[in-house]
């Protein structure tokens, strides 16, 4: 069988040594991963944590001292990888610091707008809706995972026995919880409550899984939902069914609060239900309605949906571009090491 160009570039960078460089946000840190994984990197996590004033400063000031290169016992101690792939604000000015000490030669590559313009790394991946442009500068309709087709399919072909017993249709719940764009309201869970109830109702069994941002009201409620109606509450315990729920729900329902979790849903090929908040970022607003235009995505009202469409995963081709993008820049530390040595 033939290789996908993802592959056949994804096959040259198989155990390149990467870090990965966040502040930890799961959101930042798994858009990362998924990335690596797709790539086949041997990857090692370096989470920075700037003191103040450095933190605040971030992206534009200087890493904090202590952690600066070569500095024992720092988050960038150790020889340099071949590649770095970072997120997030505090990352930035790490990646510089790496960029400078390495002297070009360790391949940067950030996900999302690193907020100090195209150059601040080799390449730069960044959703649709956000502005930065730029020739090193990629953009896709949804974001980097690690829901890849692979997993979906083994997740078949082989469902959590604590999922595969609930009856036809079944649909998978992902809620989300307050961030700093907004605050789940009281009117907003009870119309989920109220929403879901009478999905329930309707002879759908919920698998349900929230987030630690859940508030804790709501995360409550909706777990003595799941005990009346007999469906699947994610309580933290045991191992973590998120990948089964998506790979086998005849739906799923997400709120509005997180985009990453709605382009993990849009991978799966099922009817993706949104569950709207009145303060969701502008942003994400745009991204939504893509993915209602690509049939992808409705509202989520209390009831299923029909909606049918290729699965969206951006993933294989952002690695397939970050892949391209080192191997033009390998080639490009040759040429100059020949040109040097001449």
């Amino acid at each position: 069988m033939m290789r996908s160009a993802a592959e056949t570039y994804a096959a040259s960078l198989a155990h390149v040594r990467a870090w990965i460089v966040t502040d930890g946000k799961a959101g930042d840190e798994n858009q990362c991963i998924g990335l690596a994984e797709t790539l086949g990197l041997d990857f090692e996590i370096r989470r920075v944590s700037p003191r103040p004033p450095f933190g605040w400063l971030a992206p534009w000031g200087p890493i904090d001292p202590r952690d600066r290169p070569g500095h024992r016992g720092g988050v960038l101690s150790g020889p340099f990888p071949e590649i770095v792939i970072a997120s997030g604000r505090r990352a930035v000015p790490y990646l510089r610091a790496i960029r400078k000490a390495s002297k070009g030669r360790t391949f940067s590559a950030f996900l999302k707008d690193p907020r100090t313009g195209h150059d601040t790394a080799d390449f730069i991946w960044v959703p649709d809706y956000d502005d930065l442009r730029g020739p090193n500068v990629l953009t896709t309709l949804t974001a980097p995972h690690q829901v890849t087709a692979a997993r979906l399919a083994a997740a078949r072909r082989k469902p959590d026995p604590r999922l595969s017993g609930l009856a036809k249709p079944r649909a998978a719940v992902l809620v989300g919880g307050d961030s700093r764009h907004l605050s789940y309201r009281s009117a907003d869970m009870k119309r989920l409550l109220a929403n879901l109830t009478k999905l329930a109702d309707g002879g759908v069994s919920l698998m349900l899984t929230v987030s630690r941002r859940t508030p804790p009201p709501l995360r409550t409620a909706l777990q003595r939902l799941v005990e009346q109606k007999s469906g699947f509450f994610w309580d933290g315990t045991g191992a973590n069914p998120y990948v089964s729920m998506l790979a086998i729900a005849d739906a799923i329902v997400v709120t509005s609060d997180s985009a990453n979790m709605v382009g993990e849903a849009v991978s799966t090929g099922a009817p993706v239900l949104l569950f709207d908040l009145p303060k969701t970022y502008i942003r994400h607003r745009r991204l939504f309605a893509g993915l209602a235009m690509a049939g992808a995505l409705k509202p989520f009202i209390g009831r299923l949906e029909e909606l049918y469409y290729t699965p969206l995963d951006a993933t294989p081709v952002i690695a397939e571009a970050m892949a391209r993008a080192y191997i033009e820049h390998c080639a490009g530390l040759a040429s100059a090491t020949r040109s040097q040595e001449t």
